[in-house]
């Protein structure tokens, strides 16, 4: 934690060296301790420290001062740290100016010149303000802040985001939060402005883009090379483990995420059916782990970053990015997983974004508190965010077309769900209508085996309905099935195409494309388990698979 400042002004320059430097013998280890004998001054360095997110617990100041009595400094720095302790410097003469502030400003103490010992007249009355001063005090929080509306496309698409990068903020809703009316009055910003994204260092971003973001945050969108061995497109859990793997082997290893690290398994809140994680763990926390590993063995990562285009030439493969040079380079693994479905339904297109979004329940948890909620889907992830958000929410209502969740869901969640008192499943039904003014505020559920429709009031509708294979941006010819899956290995025979493609006198290898030394891994693959290991699994099979073809080139 930061260390919290004891701020002194004096104007005669003898006084403010001594209280200087008696204070500071004392309490040096646990607070730092500036000095000045300009108020004006002193003002200027509050308004900056409250900017950078520093804390003042105790203001010392002198009453008779040219530019500025100590009672008026008092009064104006109490804007900006109210809770900070007032001490006032007087001569005998000053006591009835110190008397008013105490009733007036709520000056904690007056402290005559000179304290002479400080063991006796000093350190005792700044002991027990600073006690009583840290038994309050509750620590800012010193990352960065995000001010918005909570109901803003806007605002939820930049939570989103640092939330999928593992970026760690505190959320203001400029509606709701006297700290974000402060904020937005110190820092000068006007709410047609927002949201606004602070950071620590006192920098600010106006309605800024999630490039402006990644940029501000370190994130590497540009790669350092050109040529690589193995360049893995999709940082899910398939591309996480390609990526440690393809480190651990040696290999010049590069990947590629458009938008954050981690993928659908990335937003869970818990998984608890992967090996070696009894208690289970979050997406969030498998993926911060497998990121590290990366990390240790020399991986790039580029995120925010898409590709958009794949050629060959020769026996090297050629990558188009958004926003970059190409990069060459031996072998290609696509990873890019699976997107959920939209929901065709009337009104959902108007408030996404506000108050109905496409996964995105450990983002948008807290703003569900004490509300109903409602989730569309019976899959795992429809499961691990109706026990997640059960924690805040007043209700969670998980609805589905089917009449049980025993065919889609795990039987672990079934369990977990059957026993949570909060969470209520309703069959057979499907979300007919989505009703609000700029924000979500009811729902209409229709029964298709009745007919019946019934209105309820909606805090938020999380949907998590389908998969749909994110290869859109594929332009090179690429052997795909019905839905838009990756072929890969001996399913490639089925093709007609196929022999007219594939010139080489050995079969595709497992997890091979129909395009040489190009891979598919995930969800994205077709024939796909769907699970989390399964997917880690194919990450680093595809490894072993590339260094079988390159020892064939």
């Amino acid at each position: 934690m930061k260390l919290p400042f004891i701020i002194i002004i004096d104007d005669d320059i003898q006084v403010l060296r001594a209280i200087q430097r008696d204070v500071r013998n004392k309490f040096r280890d646990e607070y730092k301790v500036l000095a000045t004998d300009s108020a004006a001054e002193a003002l200027d360095t509050v308004k900056e420290l409250k900017i950078k997110n520093e804390t003042v617990a105790l203001f010392i100041s002198d009453q008779r001062m040219p530019e500025m009595e100590g009672t008026a400094f008092m009064g104006k720095a109490k804007e900006f740290f109210p809770e900070a302790k007032k001490v006032l410097l007087t001569a005998y003469s000053d006591i009835d100016a110190a008397i008013k502030a105490i009733n007036n400003l709520r000056l904690d103490y007056y402290l005559l010149k000179p304290w002479n010992p400080p063991e006796e007249k000093l350190y005792p009355v700044l002991n027990d303000l600073l006690d009583d001063w840290q038994n309050s005090f509750i620590p800012e929080f010193e990352g960065m802040k995000i001010i918005g509306y909570q109901w803003s496309p806007v605002s939820h698409k930049i939570k989103d985001f640092l939330t999928g990068n593992l970026i760690p903020y505190k959320w203001l809703d400029v509606e709701l939060s006297k700290d974000a009316e402060e904020l937005l009055n110190i820092h000068k910003i006007e709410k047609n402005e927002l949201p606004a994204v602070l950071f620590e260092d006192g920098t600010i971003l106006k309605s800024p883009a999630e490039t402006e973001i990644a940029k501000k945050i370190g994130l590497k969108s540009i790669a350092s090379e050109e040529f690589y061995d193995v360049v893995i497109i999709g940082a899910g859990p398939a591309g996480l483990a390609a990526a440690v793997y393809g480190g651990t082997e040696g290999l010049k290893t590069l990947m590629i995420e458009k938008k954050a690290p981690g993928g659908q398994a990335g937003t869970s809140s818990r998984i608890e059916n992967y090996l070696g994680f009894p208690s289970g763990l979050s997406g969030a926390d498998l993926t911060r782990r497998a990121l590290t590993q990366a990390s240790r063995f020399g991986v790039e990562l580029l995120s925010p970053c898409q590709v958009v285009d794949i050629n060959t030439k020769d026996k090297y493969k050629i990558l188009s990015l958004s926003n970059g040079p190409e990069i060459k380079t031996r072998t290609v693994i696509i990873s890019t997983g699976v997107e959920y479905r939209t929901l065709d339904t009337k009104g959902i297109n108007d408030l996404t974004g506000a108050g109905v979004y496409y996964g995105s329940a450990t983002a948008e948890a807290h703003s569900c508190k004490d509300k109903n909620v409602f989730i569309v889907g019976g899959g795992n992830s429809a499961g691990q965010a109706a026990m997640y958000l059960s924690g805040f929410a007043k209700n969670v209502f998980i609805v589905i077309r089917k009449n049980s969740l025993d065919s889609t869901m795990s039987r672990y969640l079934i369990d977990q769900i059957n026993k949570t008192n909060n969470i209520t499943l309703i069959t057979n039904s499907i979300v007919a209508e989505a009703i609000g003014n700029n924000r979500l505020e009811c729902i209409t559920l229709e029964n298709f085996e009745t007919g019946e429709r019934k209105t309820d009031e909606a805090g938020a509708l999380f949907i998590f309905i389908g998969a749909r294979p994110v290869t859109d941006w594929i332009k090179l010819n690429i052997f795909k099935d019905s839905k838009g899956f990756i072929e890969t290995g001996r399913d490639l025979f089925k093709s007609d195409n196929f022999k007219k493609t594939w010139k080489l006198g050995r079969d595709p290898y497992p997890l091979e494309t129909c395009i040489p030394g190009i891979f598919s891994a995930g969800d994205v693959r077709s024939g796909a388990m769907n699970r989390v290991a399964s997917a880690v699994g194919e990450g680093a099979m595809a490894i072993k698979l590339i260094h079988e073809y390159l020892l064939g080139v």
